[in-house]
Parts: structure tokens; C-alpha cells; sequence
């Protein structure tokens, strides 16, 4: 089967991926994305989310909470903000997280809470959501 390099790279931690994989499926700001080897030349921007990474008939989770995205046709090159592999998730801090989010979002509709920015935590609850779908917790 055709394969294309995966390299992942955040500020703090320099490399954190780089191995060939069948397909690469991740949210850009224009949506979801499937990238196969050979695929058209793109550059995007990726949004909170869990990259799902194939290899030989297996998947891979992986978090990263926004960035860049380099596609050509043998190479993916992504420029993330940060990105977490599940061991690095702690659940209870991103249950947590959820939470206060949610709980944001829902003031900020609800009662027009105006102290609270609807976008921020419209964006940290995209996060904490993306973290516990890598680890594999459910979320509404």
C-alpha cells in the first residue's frame, strides 16, 4: 500500500510524529479532510481536533490544538500549536476542562453573559472535547 510522510512539529517539543502512514484524516477551517499519498498540493489551516492517523490497518489518535497544515504529494507537514499523544492527556484535567467550558458557552447564550467571550470558550471547549476523544471518553 502507498504511503506518505507525517511530520508533526509544535513550538515547545520540536518533532513529536514523523513516520509514513496510508492516510492522514483531520479538520481544517474548511472542514474534514482525508489526505492520501499522491494528494494535490495544499496548505490550510488546522483546527482543534483529533488527527487520525492510519498505518497498515491500524489508527493512531493524536490531539493538536490548531495550526498548520503543508500538503504535497509526498509529504504532510504539520505545525502545531501543540499536540498531545493520549498518554500525555491527563482525563480528569480535560473532564475538567469540558466542564468549565460548557458551562461558559451555555452563560454566554443563555443569559448574554457579556464578561464572557462566546469565541474563547466556544475554542477551549473544542479542546477539551478533541483531548477526551483521543482518550477515548465520550462527550455530548
Amino acid at each position: 500500500m502507498a504511503t506518505i510522510l507525517l511530520e508533526i512539529a509544535t513550538p515547545d517539543k520540536g518533532e513529536v510524529f514523523a513516520k509514513d502512514i496510508n492516510m492522514l484524516i483531520c479538520r481544517s477551517i474548511a472542514g474534514e479532510l482525508g489526505i492520501l499519498p499522491k494528494h494535490a498540493r495544499l496548505l490550510t489551516e488546522l483546527v482543534p481536533n483529533a488527527l487520525r492517523i492510519k498505518v497498515d490497518g491500524g489508527e493512531t489518535l493524536l490531539f493538536v490544538s490548531g495550526g498548520f497544515m503543508e500538503v504535497t504529494p509526498d509529504k504532510i507537514t504539520i505545525l502545531a500549536d501543540s499536540a498531545e499523544t493520549p498518554d500525555d492527556i491527563d482525563v480528569e484535567r480535560a473532564k475538567s476542562a469540558y466542564k468549565r467550558a460548557e458551562d461558559r458557552v451555555n452563560a454566554a447564550k443563555s443569559k448574554g453573559d457579556a464578561a464572557i467571550d462566546l469565541g474563547r470558550a466556544e475554542a477551549a471547549l473544542a479542546r477539551a472535547k478533541a483531548r477526551l476523544l483521543v482518550k477515548g471518553v465520550p462527550v455530548g
